[in-house]
This record gives C-alpha cells, sequence and structure tokens, in this order.
C-alpha cells in the first residue's frame, strides 16, 4: 500500500495518536516507529519496515564505522507497536521529543511507503520550504539521471 495524503490528527494525554482510518487495513500486523531523519516519526507496516531496511541497510557493512552507525540507528530508534482497539499507536517519548510533538495537534502525512508524523508547526515549515526547492530538485534529479 502506498501511504498518500495529509491528516490532522491529535496526540493525547497518553501518547496516543489516532491512525487515519484508510491507512488501518495495511497495519493490522502492528507499525514500526522510527525517529525520522527529519524532525518527524516515521511509520511503516512491519513488511514496509523490513523492505526499507533490507533495500538501504544491507549494501552497508557492519565492520565499517558509516555501516555500524546506521544499522545501531535504525536498530536504537525503532520501535514495534500495535493498533488499539480505537486505531491509536502509542508513541514512545524519545520519538515524541524529537518530532517536537506535544499533546493536542499532529499532521500525519503520507510518504509512499511509510507515513510521518509531524507537529504543526513543523510540516508548515517542511511543506512551505519544499514548496519553493521541489522545482529544482526535479530538474536536479533528472540531469543526474536519478
Amino acid at each position: 500500500m502506498s501511504f498518500r495524503g495529509q491528516f490532522e490528527h491529535s496526540l493525547d494525554a497518553k501518547d496516543r495518536l489516532t491512525v487515519p482510518s484508510k491507512f488501518r487495513a495495511a497495519l493490522a500486523d502492528g507499525v514500526v516507529l522510527l525517529k525520522g531523519l527529519h524532525p518527524s516519526v516515521w511509520v511503516f507496516s512491519p513488511d514496509g519496515y523490513e523492505r526499507f531496511t533490507e533495500r538501504f541497510l544491507a549494501e552497508l557493512s557492519p565492520l565499517g564505522s558509516r555501516g555500524r552507525d546506521m544499522h545501531l540507528y535504525f536498530g536504537a530508534n525503532s520501535f514495534d507497536e500495535k493498533l488499539d482497539s480505537a486505531g491509536r499507536i502509542h508513541l514512545p517519548k524519545k520519538l515524541i521529543e524529537h518530532a517536537g510533538l506535544s499533546e493536542g495537534p499532529a499532521v500525519v502525512v503520507g510518504a509512499e511507503d511509510r507515513f510521518e508524523i509531524w507537529s504543526q508547526d513543523g510540516w508548515e515549515k517542511q511543506d512551505k520550504r519544499m514548496d519553493s526547492e521541489i522545482a529544482d530538485i526535479a530538474e536536479s534529479l533528472a540531469t543526474e539521471g536519478g
């Protein structure tokens, strides 16, 4: 499943966030929460997380310092969770702090193989930055062949 769209949800006092209903069927086996490379929380299905890490980490030798760091980053900053009966996921404090989340509004943003959870302010800044740079990024990728 590709995760697409933007949704406004709230983080409750027990650090739970409701997953958009259209995403829930793909997450019946649970989720893997990961400290995002932006100030966000990345949310994968378990299979999606395995495909993602196989694609990017399989080529990195854990014997080299960069490979070790990447394996360690992903291992130490990922958490297995299940949706509760109300379709919510519990977010660990470490991830809440990283993403700048607090009780109240949050934005759930589709990112194809995952979705991301952002603070409202963080997402507004990221979205604005992308709007101003996306044409140049696309052009650069097209000329590089990637």
